[in-house]
């Protein structure tokens, strides 16, 4: 894979069950392979932003602690589990920087100083980066889950491109639970489903084809609904709405690459932006 030369990114990525890409489980094999040599490609960012699926706020908020602990966010797994650090900094100057983006652009937004990095920050963070030597900041999600919303964030942050950072949106373009095979993995029977590949096929022509201008990106992004089985692959929003946050930031342009991995028996795809600001 060629990676134009860029100064930041924008990435959307699935961050997996839980802390189940740490703890070796083979479901995640494909996808650690292919987060890994995307990180490997890319210029080290000076800091990352990250929007993660798994915070939700009244109004959009980004941490600004300076030494943000982790959230253990799920229930249920062996000791281990518990015991993943990811002791990158925060960046409070950058925080702030969002937070006024955010306010200029009409978006009431607002710094949180005491909450930690959550599992859709760390468990991809630790694939990407696993020294933890790059400043991280994350931003919730608006509580509505309107996807008008998230694509208006998008195009707000956009200014923070100049800075030289990823902005990650941490997500999962499949993430109806009762869909996952917990026992899949490589060379196991492929069954299909094909309400989960209909929708990852549209989510590509959406947002990585040449041939659908700009608006009608946004158009089809404001209206995921319609798009095939949205529902079934989202019975909740809240893993897809990351991806608006990138797209608005990426301006509505063609994703330079679609990754399209088995997660867990179901297919899930990727996007990545190189931004040359």
């Amino acid at each position: 894979m060629t990676i134009p030369k860029a100064d930041s990114a924008i990435i959307y990525i699935p961050h997996g069950g839980g802390p189940l890409p740490l703890l070796g489980h083979a479901g995640h094999d494909a996808m650690n392979a292919f987060i890994k040599e995307l990180a490997a490609m890319l210029p080290k960012p000076k800091a990352v932003v990250v929007i993660s699926a798994h915070w939700e706020t009244d109004l959009p908020m980004v941490i600004s602690h300076p030494e943000p602990e982790l959230v253990y966010d799920y229930y249920g797994f062996p000791r281990q589990a518990y015991e993943i650090a990811y002791p990158a900094a925060g960046h409070p100057e950058l925080a702030l920087k969002a937070v006024e983006l955010l306010k200029e652009a009409g978006i009431k937004a607002g710094a949180d100083a005491k909450r930690g990095f959550d599992h859709g920050v760390y468990i991809p963070l630790t694939l990407m980066l696993p020294k933890a030597d790059v400043p991280c900041i994350q931003i919730s999600l608006s509580k509505g889950l309107d996807p008008g919303t998230h694509l208006s964030m998008g195009e707000a942050l956009r200014p923070l491109l100049k800075e030289k950072i990823w902005l990650l949106g941490s997500g999962f373009s499949f993430h109806n639970m009762r869909g996952f095979d917990l026992q899949a993995g490589p060379g196991s029977p492929s069954v299909p489903d094909h309400q989960n590949r209909s929708f990852q096929d549209w989510l590509k022509k959406t947002c990585a084809n040449e041939k659908i201008p700009p608006e009608q990106q946004k158009e089809n992004l404001l209206n995921w609904e319609h798009a095939p089985a949205a529902r079934y692959c989202h019975p909740r929003e809240e893993h897809l709405l990351p991806l608006m946050v990138c797209a608005g930031a990426a301006g509505y342009q063609t994703a330079h690459k679609a990754f399209d991995v088995k997660i867990m028996g179901r297919s899930s795809v990727s996007f990545f932006w190189p931004e040359i600001v």
